[in-house]
């Protein structure tokens, strides 16, 4: 199987290149979108970043000190804002409560990952994405596109977010680099050919149907 994966990634890699993810300025940024991105598109999110960056409100200290009904204006555009403005002021004074980054860096990936599922809005791939691309932890984001990708493929059929997440984890090479590029050569693919009607023809992974 992990010849299999590691093919899959190679063939991924050919046809699109580096997706140079996640698509974000800052570490701040990068968890101020794991939230947003909850039930959108990015194209939403990053209106709602800009609106924070207009409004000097792109870091998690500042989310911390600002009043929450700014918070909620700037961010409409990613939907679901009444809620989305909760979550980030919970992860806001969770960073500010451990220490931020810097103290936080030094637990390892599981017990970072028990932490940030403790913050009330944070779930497993909003957990993870936290993980993997600003805190540069080796753990796997699996999200629906990487569930349709495996049965499609007849790879693997489960739902199940931990036992899809150990699939890829036990049989890859623990690498941040190799994690954050095969999700976002997943999510590229998923869009340009496994949608909900899927375009098998000319598809990267044609011959693996």
């Amino acid at each position: 199987m992990r010849e299999l994966l590691l093919e899959v990634f190679n063939k991924l890699l050919d046809r699109y290149g580096k997706q140079h993810w996640w698509p974000a300025q800052t570490k701040d940024e990068v968890v101020i979108g794991a939230i947003l991105t909850q039930n959108t598109a990015w194209k939403n999110v990053e209106k709602a970043i800009d609106n924070l960056k207009k409004a000097r409100l792109c870091s998690l200290n500042d989310i911390n000190k600002a009043e929450l009904d700014l918070i909620k204006e700037a961010i409409k555009p990613a939907g679901f804002f009444n809620q989305k403005g909760l979550y980030l002021k919970n992860v806001a004074t969770f960073f500010h409560k451990h220490g931020g980054f810097d103290q936080l860096s030094k637990f390892n990936a599981s017990k970072l990952r028990e932490l940030l599922l403790s913050i009330k809005g944070v779930g497993r791939e909003t957990a993870d994405s936290i993980l993997l691309y600003a805190f540069e932890k080796p753990m796997f984001v699996v999200d629906a596109y990487t569930k349709k990708f495996l049965k499609r493929h007849e790879i693997l059929t489960s739902d199940d977010y931990e036992l899809v997440q150990r699939f890829f984890m036990e049989n890859l090479p623990k690498d941040v680099g190799l994690f954050n590029e095969y999700h976002a050569l997943i999510v590229k693919n998923a869009k340009e050919y496994c949608r909900t009607k899927p375009i098998c023809r000319g598809c990267p992974l044609e011959d693996l149907l």
